[in-house]
Formats: structure tokens, C-alpha cells, sequence
């Protein structure tokens, strides 16, 4: 397994960055469009993603060619949904109940693995997805201030990430990362540019400030990830991730004065526990599946 210092720095990094990069977006949708936030964001990823494309093996030329069109464009589009979706639910939701269920994600991967790509999935998986379905229905969970029909936005999230993440897995067993990366920059950046004009708004002084910190966020968010990827394997990286939860509950608490219901505490432990396990067993069946052929090629 790797594992280097560096790559912990690299992960703590990029999940840190994501999560003031949560802040910066749910500051500037309370007073401009998601779509018009999400077109400036593209104009920075886009440039990135070219960046990198021509620094990669073969160049830009190879990154374009693409295996699975379909899959790739889908990525994209699943991608920039999600972006606007979750600008909306940092708004009318919270940032910090926005996350929590956000982090069902890999739950919702488990489960969608199975009729999607065959895997089987046994009993101990099936009781880590079940909790894990179980602490989101106590986050969507009506408090005493009634139920948010906005709810079901950061759930909409949860769950379009889960299908990202397979197509990912679809689209990688044929494209280099350069190739999922230019696709995933272009297919938003045509359609926020598409869309942007009919909600635009002037950004006061202040206001390109904030969309100047949140390019540069994605930006330095990206690149430490990828870092991290390059020193970690992925089972390390992904518990990880949920310091971003973390981080966001502080800044919702400090930044924005949100207040954390048990509910979505206690949900997001819940969530947190099963997602751990999930992505640990995960891990454990792809470790025998590997040691298996390599004893079947001896």
C-alpha cells in the first residue's frame, strides 16, 4: 500500500480546501444564480483541465480520444447538476446538514454497485448500507420547525455522486485520468456558458473576489487531490475525506450561525460509521479478488 506523509498532507489539504470552497459557494448563491457561480467556476476548470491535458502523456490530442463518449459526457453532466443542486441546498438547507448527507455517498455507491456493475455484495455490506440508509432518514427527519422540502436536495446530491463515482469506475477501465478530466471540464463549461447569460447578475468588487477565491480553491482542491491519489491508496484517502464534514460543521457554525440538530448529528455518526465500513470491506473483497488471480496465474 502507499503511504507517505506527503500524501496525508495532500489529503488533508484538498478536503480542507473543499470544504471552505462549500463556504464560498453557499456565500455567493444567497445573492447570485447557481448557474451564473457555476459558469465563472468552469471558466477556471476548464483552463486547469487543459493545462493538465497538455502536460499529460500525448497531449491534448490523446485526452480528447475517448473510449466511452456516452459515459464521459454523462460524468459531466452529472457533475455540473450536482454543482448547481448543491449551491441551492447549501442556501435553503445549511451548509452543515448539506454535508452530512452528503457523506451517504459511498453508501449509495454500494448499493447502486450492485445492478449496475454485478458486484455481489454479502452480508456485512448489506447490514453497513442498511445503517447507513437508516442515519439518513434520521438526517431527512422532520425537528420541530416542521419538514424542508428542500431536503431532498442534498440527497439528489448524495445520490448523483454515487452514479458519478460508477461511471468513473466504468469509464476508467478504458480512459487515462487526463481523458475523464478534459471531459468532466468541458461538458460543464458548455453547459453553464449555455445557460449563464440568462442569469446573469454584475458581481460587485467583493462579489469577483469571492468567485476569484472560489476558482482558486477548486483549483489547489484538484491538484491536492490528485497529489494525494499519487502517494495513498484510495481506501486511505476516502475515510479522509470525511474531515471535509468536519470542517464544514465549523464553518456553518462559526461563518453562518447554523445550528446543529441532534437529528443531524446523530445521522451523519451513523452515515460516517457505515461509510467507513463500507469502503474498509470494499476494499477487503477487491484485495482477495486480487490475491485469487494472482494464484490463479501461478
Amino acid at each position: 500500500m502507499k503511504s507517505t506523509p506527503l500524501g496525508y498532507l495532500f489529503t488533508f489539504l484538498a478536503f480542507s480546501v473543499f470544504a471552505v470552497q462549500d463556504g464560498l459557494s453557499k456565500h455567493l448563491g444567497e445573492t447570485h444564480s447557481p448557474v451564473q457561480v457555476a459558469m465563472v467556476r468552469y471558466w477556471a476548470f476548464v483552463a486547469f483541465a487543459l493545462f493538465l491535458a497538455m502536460r499529460s502523456s500525448g497531449g491534448l490530442r490523446v485526452a480528447v480520444n475517448t473510449k466511452r463518449p456516452f459515459l464521459q459526457i454523462l460524468r459531466g453532466l452529472l457533475l455540473f447538476t450536482q454543482i448547481l443542486v448543491s449551491i441551492v441546498a447549501f442556501t435553503q438547507v445549511g451548509l452543515a446538514q448539506s454535508q452530512a448527507i452528503f457523506a451517504a455517498g459511498p453508501i449509495f455507491v454500494a448499493l447502486l454497485s450492485m445492478p449496475i456493475l454485478g458486484e455481489k455484495v454479502g452480508w456485512r455490506r448489506w447490514t453497513a448500507i442498511l445503517f447507513g440508509l437508516v442515519g439518513v432518514v434520521i438526517m431527512l427527519a422532520p425537528t420541530g420547525d416542521g419538514f424542508n422540502v428542500y431536503i431532498w436536495l442534498p440527497l439528489m446530491c448524495a445520490v448523483m455522486g454515487a452514479i458519478y463515482g460508477i461511471a468513473t469506475r466504468l469509464v476508467s477501465r478504458d480512459d487515462q485520468p487526463s481523458t475523464s478530466f478534459f471531459y468532466l471540464a468541458i461538458v460543464g463549461f458548455i453547459g453553464s456558458n449555455l445557460l449563464g447569460p440568462f442569469f446573469w447578475t454584475p458581481f460587485t468588487p467583493a462579489g469577483w473576489g469571492l468567485m476569484l477565491g472560489l476558482c482558486c480553491t477548486g483549483i489547489v482542491g484538484h491538484l491536492a487531490l490528485i497529489k494525494a491519489y499519487e502517494n495513498l491508496d484510495a481506501v486511505i484517502v476516502q475515510p479522509i475525506s470525511y474531515w471535509q464534514l468536519v470542517l464544514g460543521a465549523v464553518i456553518a457554525t462559526t461563518v453562518f450561525g447554523e445550528v446543529l440538530r441532534w437529528n443531524t448529528v446523530v445521522g451523519a455518526i451513523i452515515v460516517v460509521g457505515a461509510g467507513l465500513f463500507t469502503v474498509w470491506r470494499e476494499w477487503v473483497v477487491s484485495r482477495r479478488a486480487r490475491r485469487a488471480e494472482e494464484v490463479g496465474r501461478v
